[in-house]
């Protein structure tokens, strides 16, 4: 998971698997298509067809061209790293069951709702013989449809390129992996594959998303010289950061709109659950815990639109993007108040701003980022105008996470030593202990570790 990811990461994203799609449990072999490649593109072969123990499935990893243990960190029953092979499994639990119960979807490993994030979203038509529903999320659901290119890709001479052309995912594209990932981590415009307030009331747990801490707990391949010979994009953790939270907004507000797939509009899942979700009381003394947001211009009592990708954008695009930092800034203050109006005033808003984040996305993907710009993020992120913008726990949450990701990158770009990373890492852990669980959210004491952070870093500069 790179440098020392401090250890409030794995209860963080306990919660964070889920989405919805369009798939039942039935276990299909069907006509396969066939292409001039001489494979079946897009076909899902299944996790057997990989597991060979000369290809990715050695109990050790072999230090030659790929590690070639994938499958085994991918089975890993007691890390993160394992967690999309145990998606599936979880759907059996107490929990899930409940969940469907709740909602009249008969059995939660049998329903089309829950299977679209829980397991490989191929329907019947691409599913290949060994393909089972009860893999989870295997290989070739963030990977792509192997039909094409499993036959071709361990060969001598075999590129990078034309395995993408052959129907493999460029996952080291970071725009690519965003729109895979986000998927299932946030949701999608097909049908049932969007997670609606219904879904969370029933009792699903919150969603977070973090591109690059994502990628650290799931990651199954070294950055080496054999990767970089392959003409693979050797992104780094902050271009994966930035992209990571520009696709996450653009994904947001093209989904929101009288159109959101599944729900009532304006849909609840939009908005930061703890704005309606706290105690109340009818003494006098008693305060809302609300805190005001100057980022966020909306009257008093209204529910705020999750604003944790618009706070960390604004940060970086001052940085890596500067050209564009007015413009963002107040397109998401005229979204906010357009929001503050009706919700479908805020539509042609929400249009606006997501076409502006995904220039941001395009941007930073382009960038290459220094040492200066790592550490000028890391200050934006958590001091000035940002630190009086962290309110709310979804915001607090991903602040948390940046600082993570930022600090790790640091530590693996060299720019600063370990030891100096080490006298940082109490802060963070405090942070994450005061973000862990959202019903006892401690807004105070995560801002006050984030800034101890930022001036034992600003002291490194």
């Amino acid at each position: 998971m790179g440098w020392g990811r401090a250890t409030g990461v794995m209860g963080l994203t306990a919660a964070v698997v889920v989405a919805v799609a369009f798939m039942t449990t039935t276990r299909v072999a069907s006509a396969q298509p066939q292409s001039t490649l001489g494979g079946r593109v897009g076909v899902h072969e299944g996790v057997a067809s990989c597991a060979g123990s000369t290809c990715h499935s050695r109990p050790a990893p072999s230090g030659l061209t790929v590690r070639q243990n994938e499958l085994i960190t991918w089975q890993d029953p007691h890390s993160e790293a394992g967690a999309h092979s145990r998606a599936w499994k979880v759907l059996t639990q107490p929990r899930a069951e409940a969940i469907a119960a709740k909602l009249g979807l008969g059995p939660a490993e049998r329903a089309s709702a829950c299977l679209g994030c829980h397991s490989d979203p191929a329907p019947p038509a691409l599913r290949g013989a060994r393909f089972q529903v009860s893999d989870g999320v295997g290989c070739e659901a963030c990977h792509g449809g192997s039909g094409g290119w499993i036959a071709s890709h361990y060969a001598l001479g075999a590129t990078h390129a034309a395995n993408v052309g052959k129907g493999m995912l460029a996952l080291d594209e970071p725009k690519v992996r965003a729109a895979r990932c986000l998927d299932c981590h946030f949701g999608a415009a097909g049908p049932n594959q969007f997670i609606t307030h219904q879904i969370m009331a029933a009792g699903h747990p919150q969603i977070a998303f973090e591109l690059d801490l994502f990628t650290s707990l799931q990651k199954h391949h070294d950055v080496d010289a054999d990767y970089l010979a392959r003409h693979k994009v050797a992104a780094g953790g902050v271009k994966t950061w930035a992209v990571g939270q520009a696709m996450a907004l653009d994904r947001a507000l093209t989904l929101y709109g009288p159109k959101t797939p599944g729900g009532a509009f304006p849909e609840f899942y939009f908005f930061d659950c703890q704005s309606c979700h706290r105690t109340f009381s009818n003494d006098p003394k008693w305060r809302p815990a609300a805190e005001p947001n100057p980022g966020r211009p909306i009257p008093v009592g209204m529910p705020p639109f999750n604003d944790e990708n618009m706070i960390m954008l604004s940060a970086a695009t001052k940085v890596a993007a500067p050209a564009l930092a007015a413009r963002f800034d107040g397109e998401v203050k005229s979204f906010h108040q357009a929001l503050a109006q009706n919700g479908a005033a805020a539509v042609p808003q929400a249009a606006r701003l997501a076409a502006t984040s995904r220039e941001l996305a395009n941007a930073f993907a382009a960038r290459s980022f220094s040492r200066a710009d790592t550490l000028a993020i890391f200050e934006a992120v958590l001091s000035g105008e940002n630190a009086r913008r962290y309110t709310d726990f979804e915001g607090v949450t991903q602040a948390v996470m940046a600082a993570d990701t930022l600090l790790s990158s640091l530590v693996a770009e060299g720019a600063i030593d370990r030891a100096a990373a080490a006298r940082v890492r109490p802060d963070l852990d405090r942070a994450y202990q005061a973000v862990r669980d959202p019903g006892a959210f401690r807004a105070g004491e995560a801002r006050a570790a984030l800034q101890q952070a930022a001036e034992k870093v600003r002291a490194l500069k």
